[in-house]
């Protein structure tokens, strides 16, 4: 692997920022299509969307996957695909119903080393993605993004901002670094960047791996942030079916804590601290575990 030589401390700050920015941003794009009642995003229907990107990340992956793999060089954090997907089909795409769209992919080849380092294989990444439709989540929450999940749990699909998209690939040579300093990071993984281009609209969108496939059952759900200051469900959230509770409500239910296998727990704890210290280092406070 042949990178410049990079603070590691500038590169976390890196990519704790996109995080931050990837969670906080507020900028409305999708919708309702008042005519039709489908799901939009930037006037684009979500159905197409999805369509769209099955067709292209499969098409692109399983040509990337017949050149040879090689160390990744620095230029390759800077490389952009492009690829034309006319809907009547061409020497190198098939045809489709999606209408025309040109699909970008960012980095391909260090994100096929990110997959390779995760243990996702080509052939697994394709048939996660394109097997079956994917399936829109219904809260894609305030930020106006919208989210697909595979058939398969595997994966989830975000749409973000160009800002966001943009700061990604910057710090793709230090994401690398950090996953190789800290493989057990429970930091959010990414295994690829993309860009849809269609009716003069970019649609950007990352993919990234699925906290909590539904094969786990999940007993109860927390989310902490180390405060007791405002830090317990509301009434409407224990309504829900599978609500989120916070730091008072996991003192209260579970007093003695939970009981792992020791060596569980002090992989955990190992892992917890090493994910909290570096959050720490940056002042950041922000977040959940």
């Amino acid at each position: 692997m042949l990178l410049q030589k990079i603070s590691y401390k500038k590169i976390l700050y890196r990519i704790l920022l996109f995080l931050q920015r990837l969670h906080r941003r507020r900028l409305v794009t999708g919708g309702l299509d008042a005519s039709t009642g489908m799901t939009t995003y930037k006037k684009t229907p979500s159905s197409a969307l999805s369509g769209s990107i099955q067709l292209a990340i499969s098409h692109t992956v399983a040509g990337l996957s017949s050149k040879p793999e090689r160390d990744v060089l620095m230029q390759d954090f800077q490389v952009v695909e492009t690829i034309l997907f006319p809907s009547e089909g061409s020497n190198l795409t098939p045809a489709h119903h999606y209408g025309d769209f040109t699909f970008r992919t960012y980095a391909p080849t260090a994100f096929r080393y990110f997959r390779d380092l995760f243990g996702i294989r080509p052939d697994d990444y394709m048939l996660s993605i394109s097997r079956l439709p994917l399936r829109e989540l219904s809260n894609p929450g305030a930020s106006g993004s919208l989210f697909f999940l595979t058939h398969d749990d595997e994966f989830i699909i975000k749409t973000v901002q160009h800002k966001e998209a943009e700061f990604l690939q910057k710090l793709l040579p230090g994401y690398y670094m950090n996953l190789v300093q800290n493989p057990r990071t429970l930091l959010p993984k990414f295994y690829g960047l993309y860009n849809v281009q269609s009716g003069g609209k970019n649609i950007r969108m990352v993919v990234m791996n699925n906290l909590l496939p539904s094969v786990i059952k999940m007993h109860k759900k927390f989310d902490l942030k180390g405060s007791t200051y405002k830090r317990k469900a509301s009434k409407q959230e224990n309504e829900k079916k599978n609500p989120t509770y916070k730091d008072l409500d996991l003192l209260a239910q579970l007093p003695d804590g939970l009981t792992l296998e020791p060596d569980i727990h002090v992989a955990l704890m190992k892992t917890m601290q090493r994910d909290c210290l570096v959050l720490q280092s940056f002042k950041i406070m922000d977040y959940s575990l």
